[in-house]
Order: structure tokens, then C-alpha cells, then sequence
């Protein structure tokens, strides 16, 4: 017979938790989990089977440890001067973000967010042993540079999180927050940057506050603007003193010969891949005027989804839309659901099947 989770002799902070999971279904459409849902164009995708065939020649050797190519791509690609010795990587921006908290968190230390935002800053707190303290949000979600200064300086945390755009809700964060939090801080402050590529393309990054800023971080992914989910590919800027605190704590050889080669290949064709990008931002511009017109509250966002308020019921309405294959997200927020923003055909579809019910 076997055992159940209460028979083992798990971590006392680990009881009662619920695994990090969106529901997963095989619905004709699904925009809950915020992918890029174009595929990889064709002649990228050709290239990036060639890299990965060349890989494979000497797959029997463990990769590049530095992964020195591919952060040349990132460095690169993100500009403002940045170099290779600068970057960092990992498997998907989750990982880069634990390689952050088990170097500078860790048991007695202490996460610090602004909820709502990004479900798995907590968790990957607690996993590494710290506590995670939550700040607040105005009404609208938004962040105030003073307010925002003023609960850091009292909680006085050892790692600051800035979701920007936020997620699940979609709301920008100007660089005025970013340098107050930072001046009120004496730990790490990290900007997540995983939907900068959907924000106006005049609104400048914060990578642009790197400079003179030691314990400034800047992360981003590949898994939206990309298109590259399924390859789980993250990376940060920051200071090298950064980059050398996280070989203290990364596995050997984290990122294998075969991730390297793909997202290195797919660096290579940066602005087809960034061709995407404005027709997902305009049909999540669209699917917010939609939303308006139906009587609901889309809020800002300068992201790949849209988190939208007036829903009397959310989870009649998940369920409804779930009965006719469109699979959105219930992110626990009163009377809000959020979708992404997919291709024509399938915000079409979330569109229609709403206004039906």
C-alpha cells in the first residue's frame, strides 16, 4: 500500500502546501499560462534544429560550464553596454530567480513583493529556507515611488522583488520606483522583467539603472517574447560580483549542451522571433477595448494578457468558457479573470465565447 505525503518525514515548512500549477487541459484554446501561442517561424526553427544536430556530435562531453556563447547572445541582444561577464542563465527565469535567493536568502533572511504579484516569489522563498513578507498595492495596482520606498525601508528585506510589467495583473512600474526602492534597500533588488518586450517600445528598461548599481538585477525570459516556453531558458544582468555569488550556488553544468545551442541559435534571429510581439500587443489592445464594450474592467497592461474585473462570478465564467474549450486563468483576485492575448483566431474565439454567456 502506499505511503501518503503525511507519512513522510517532510520539512516541517513544506506541510500543507499546495504545488505551484496552473490547470492543464487539451482545449482547442488555451490562453491561461501567458505563451506566446505563434509558433517559432520556420527558417528559425531550422536553424535552431541545425544548431541542436551539431550539439548532439559531442553530446558524450558535459556542455560549456560558463555557457560563455550564449551569454555573448544575451549580452548582445540587451544592449546598454552590457557584457558577457554580466550575464547569467539558467533553466527558465525561475531558476535564475532560485540561483538569486539561495545566494543572497536562504534560513533567517527575508523576500520581499508587493501583492498581488508573481504567485512563485513566495514559493521560491520558502524553498530556499527564507520568509517572505508581502507589501501592498494601491486600489489600482500600481506602485507609488515614496510607498513603495517606505514599506521596504521598514521591512528592510535582504531581496526585493519588482515585477515589471506585474504579474497577474498586467500594471507597469516606472523607473522612479525602481530607483527609490533601490535607495531604501541594503539588499538585492531584482526588476523581473519577463514581459518587457510587450511594453511600449519608448518605455526604457531598467536596465538602464545597472550602472553605479551593484546590487541591482535585472531578469528576463525567453519562454514569452520568444516564443520559447518549452525550452526553459532565463537569464539576469547584473554586476560580475553578481554573476560570481551565483556559481556559488548553481548545480554543475546547469544548462545543457543542447538548451545552450538552441537559445544561442535563437538569439541569432532576434528580430524575426520580436516580429511577433506587435501583433500580440494588438491583440491584447483589442481584447481590452472588447472587454470594455461587453461591460467589463480590463486593467492597463503592458504585457501578453489582460486581467479584467466586473466578473460577478469568476468561476462560473472560468467554467463556462472552459465548456466551450477556451481555458483562461482564475488568479484568486475578487471578481477578475485574465487572459492572454493569443493569435486573431483564438482572442476571437475567447471573445465570442464570453459575449455568449
Amino acid at each position: 500500500m502506499s505511503a501518503s505525503l503525511d507519512d513522510l518525514p517532510l520539512r516541517d515548512d513544506l506541510r500543507g502546501q499546495i504545488p505551484y500549477g496552473a490547470p492543464q487541459a487539451s482545449l482547442p484554446v488555451t490562453l491561461n499560462v501567458n505563451e506566446n501561442t505563434h509558433p517559432v517561424p520556420e527558417e528559425v526553427a531550422d536553424d535552431i534544429l541545425d544548431a541542436i544536430a551539431q550539439a548532439l556530435r559531442d553530446i558524450n562531453r558535459y556542455p560549456d560550464r560558463e555557457f560563455t556563447g550564449l551569454r555573448e547572445g544575451f549580452a548582445d541582444y540587451l544592449g546598454h553596454g552590457l557584457e558577457p561577464e554580466q550575464i547569467w542563465a539558467a533553466n527558465g527565469s525561475n531558476e535564475v530567480l532560485h540561483h538569486l535567493l539561495q545566494a543572497f536568502a536562504g534560513p533567517g533572511r527575508t523576500a520581499f513583493g508587493f501583492s498581488p504579484t508573481y504567485s512563485m516569489y513566495p514559493l521560491l522563498t520558502g524553498a530556499t529556507g527564507a520568509t517572505y513578507v508581502s507589501g501592498t498595492r494601491g486600489e489600482d495596482f500600481t506602485l507609488r515611488a515614496a510607498d513603495a520606498a517606505e514599506q521596504v525601508e521598514r521591512a528592510q528585506p535582504d531581496v526585493v522583488f519588482l515585477c515589471s510589467p506585474n504579474n497577474p495583473t498586467g500594471t507597469p512600474l516606472s523607473l522612479d520606483v525602481v530607483e527609490a526602492v533601490y535607495e531604501a534597500s541594503q539588499g538585492i533588488v531584482i526588476v523581473d522583467e519577463a514581459y518587457q518586450e510587450f511594453a511600449p517600445h519608448d518605455e526604457p528598461s531598467a536596465l538602464t539603472l545597472l550602472h553605479g548599481r551593484e546590487r541591482l538585477v535585472v531578469s528576463r525570459t525567453m519562454s514569452k517574447a520568444f516564443a520559447f516556453a518549452g525550452a526553459r531558458v532565463g537569464y539576469l544582468a547584473a554586476d560580475p560580483a553578481v554573476i560570481d555569488a551565483l556559481r556559488l550556488v548553481r548545480l554543475p553544468y546547469h544548462l545543457s549542451a543542447l538548451t545552450q545551442a538552441a537559445a544561442t541559435a535563437a538569439l541569432r534571429h532576434a528580430p524575426t522571433m520580436l516580429g511577433m510581439v506587435d501583433d500580440i500587443v494588438a491583440q491584447r489592445d483589442r481584447i481590452s477595448a472588447t472587454l470594455s464594450a461587453l461591460g467589463y474592467s480590463p486593467y492597463e497592461s503592458w504585457s501578453n494578457f489582460v486581467l479584467f474585473g466586473g466578473v460577478d462570478d469568476p468561476a462560473t465564467t472560468w467554467q463556462g468558457l472552459y465548456d466551450r474549450g477556451i481555458l483562461v486563468r482564475d488568479v484568486g483576485l475578487p471578481h477578475t479573470l485574465r487572459v492572454s492575448a493569443g493569435s486573431e483566431e483564438e482572442s476571437t474565439a475567447f471573445l465570442e465565447a464570453l459575449a455568449s454567456l
